[in-house]
């Protein structure tokens, strides 16, 4: 059964991986994928349930650390915040990009005024919770059924993992690793937490090139995000 629960927990971690790479990140954030217009509308709605963050107030967020990055301004910079604060502080960040864009304040509206969709509702109605808690109740049916609680551990810890995966890109990709172009910022490529995290943490070469589909540009990095990219591709959810 632990077999069985790492397993759950790398789909689980996947599915959660594949909308804030490649669906809200490379697609909404930055256009370097073209999301079908039925995948759209879908994502849109199904992606705050399954990653438990608002499309609109993620791409925001991102947004403005692309603009302020490193800098009193940025929203998660380990130099603002400090290594481990970022975890407190990104949460910090969303939470006001959150309250922002649904009191329609213009510094967080016009950030993402070509979006065609609003904060997703149970975020405008404040029951932010609902997706924590509807995994939570599917991990332990999983646990009911199976008689093995680390089941449904493993599933809820897999979908609802962002804020860790955040806090690794974040934080560990600017801070530590190497640089392969020199930018404005302090982002670095951290091998490590590329691997985990589908490719994200090579910031020095997305911030060198933000609308790069693929976030490797040399031999011996590997972006699994661009995988997932392929895939979404040649099931005609996206275009690129």
């Amino acid at each position: 059964m632990l077999v069985i629960s790492a397993i759950v927990f790398v789909f689980a971690y996947a599915i959660n991986l594949f909308f804030i790479s490649v669906v809200y990140h490379r697609g909404l954030c930055h256009g370097a994928v073209r999301l079908r217009p039925g995948f759209k509308r879908f994502a849109v709605s199904a992606g705050s349930w399954i990653t438990g963050i608002d499309a609109k107030a993620w791409v925001c967020m991102h947004r403005n650390h692309h603009q302020h990055s490193d800098t009193d301004m940025d929203p998660h910079s380990p130099l603002r915040f400090g290594v481990l604060g970022v975890a407190m502080g990104q949460l910090r960040s969303y939470e006001r990009t959150l309250g922002g864009l649904i009191r329609g304040r213009t510094q967080y509206t016009s950030v993402v005024s070509d979006l065609d969709f609003p904060v997703h509702w149970f975020n405008r109605r404040k029951v932010w919770y609902l997706p924590y808690l509807l995994h939570a109740v599917i991990g332990l049916a999983l646990s009911l059924l199976s008689g093995y609680a680390l089941l449904g551990a493993a599933y809820w810890l897999g979908m609802m993992s962002h804020p860790v995966q955040g806090w690794m890109v974040n934080s560990l990709a600017h801070k530590f690793g190497y640089r392969n172009f020199e930018t404005t910022d302090n982002s670095k490529n951290n091998s490590i937490v590329s691997w985990l995290v589908v490719g994200e943490g090579y910031q020095n070469n997305h911030h060198h090139n933000p609308g790069g589909v693929k976030f490797s540009v040399r031999r011996g990095e590997f972006d699994a995000g661009y995988g997932m990219c392929l895939a979404a591709r040649k099931f005609g959810l996206i275009e690129f």
